[in-house]
């Protein structure tokens, strides 16, 4: 058993945070509290069935990531959980088989689950529905029905209780621990879902046909004859599964505003990576410069033949700790912008060079303006994201430099060090 978090798992436990913490106010299952739950039920069950520290790492890090595809939108969501946690873990250094043992559990709890026989994905799959056999079941599933509603599927409670009665009678859970622990607990839920599936009756309201009503009531005034009706046969109507152009519209403007929140992000993540790249290098290479200065230089008289290689070691230093801060050296640019701008939509209020000279009013004003104007808005934003990306292409060019010539100075360096005092023997 692990006794403390990993760096790993704790760098997955932080990325997955931040990205769930993101998602809509929609999604009142599928959210970190969720997500939190599975991973307290994967490491209850991975301890339970005495995983190895790997694969008890693997089973946790997957429990971590298995739900971050709702930041896209609820549609296929295991698949963009995979497509956020491949680059993630290969950036952090996993191993390929151990991220191909990930995307494995992550897949495995798409509807109907299918671990086909993997014992990592088993655990996965019995924790991602272990709510099945808590004590507040029945709270966990009314949040998912009142997600369905919200995100454009609408059912009625009789109707939830009698589908979710019918997925317990044939759920089974599949690691051992799953079978002998949480299946008489979720035996015993489903028994008290039946007692209220009995209390319903004939009579339980319908939640839907009662929305539907009551808005054919308010409407009905407003309408002709012909209109009534048509309005009254759609009240007849079972009510359907799929989502409302509304609702698809909302979704289709989640996903926008999504990918211009994980764009920009990885974005900055990247700058704070390079700016990390460089003070290593700056560090290192003054360490470096403040050695030959004050020890080196006065060895020199009494060893002439390392002249030469030390020279060509302090301009090593010199050149890629120069690279290296300018790599770092913020650009500042004038501060203003006119009215003219905001007219024509070219400024970029979205980055504080612009603005950071200008009076509160006339940002407020240019701001407002942008905010009324999507077009203006997500205009702004691309560009926001595209000089973010030209800032990145210089900081990364000029990193490379630094660190090529680092690396190749000190190898001509030390060569020049070995050559000279085999000459001077």
């Amino acid at each position: 058993m692990i006794a403390q978090e990993t760096t790993l798992l704790h760098q997955t436990r932080v990325y997955a945070e931040t990205l769930l913490k993101q998602l809509a106010l929609e999604y009142t299952y599928h959210n970190l509290s969720h997500t939190q739950a599975v991973v307290s039920f994967a490491t209850e069950i991975a301890d339970q069935e005495g995983l190895s520290d790997t694969d008890r790492e693997t089973v946790l890090i997957a429990a971590w990531l298995h739900d971050t595809g709702y930041i896209n939108g609820c549609d296929n969501h295991e698949d963009n959980s995979v497509d956020h946690a491949r680059p993630f873990l290969r950036e952090h250094g996993m191993p390929s088989k151990r991220i191909e043992a990930v995307v494995a559990c992550i897949e495995a709890t798409k509807m109907p689950q299918s671990p086909k026989g993997n014992p990592l994905a088993e655990i996965l799959c019995d924790a991602d529905l272990g709510h099945l056999s808590t004590p507040d079941f029945l709270e966990r599933s009314e949040q998912l029905r009142q997600e369905l509603k919200r995100t454009g599927t609408k059912i009625s409670k009789k109707k939830w209780r009698k589908k979710t009665a019918g997925f317990l009678e044939n759920h089974q859970y599949f690691s051992h621990y799953g079978k002998t622990v949480l299946a008489p607990r979720q035996a015993a839920n489903l028994d008290i879902l039946r007692q209220q599936i009995a209390n319903d009756g004939d009579d339980s309201d319908d939640e839907i046909k009662a929305e539907q009503k009551e808005k054919f009531t308010k409407d009905a005034k407003k309408d002709k004859p012909e209109n009534q009706a048509e309005r009254l046969d759609h009240l007849l109507d079972p009510p359907t599964a799929e989502a409302s152009p509304k609702a698809k519209k909302q979704e289709r403007g989640r996903g926008v505003e999504t990918m211009f929140r994980l764009t920009s992000q990885n974005h900055f993540q990247l700058s704070a990576m390079a700016d990390t790249k460089a003070n290593i290098m700056i560090s290192i290479n003054t360490i470096v410069i403040s050695l030959v200065l004050s020890i080196l230089i006065r060895k020199l008289e009494d060893w002439p033949a390392l002249t030469i290689p030390t020279i060509m070691f302090t301009i090593t230093s010199v050149v890629a700790t120069v690279l290296a801060v300018l790599a770092t050296r913020p650009n500042v640019t004038n501060g203003v912008f006119s009215r003219e701008d905001i007219e024509n939509k070219t400024a970029n209020l979205l980055f504080f060079g612009n603005f950071y000279r200008m009076d509160l009013p006339d940002y407020e004003w240019g701001m407002r303006r942008m905010m009324d104007d999507s077009d203006f808005l997500y205009s702004s934003m691309i560009r926001d994201i595209y000089f973010l990306g030209k800032v990145l292409g210089k900081k990364y060019k000029l990193l490379r430099w630094s660190y090529s010539v680092f690396m190749f100075g000190l190898i001509v360096s030390v060569l020049a060090f070995g050559v000279a005092a085999y000459m001077s023997r």
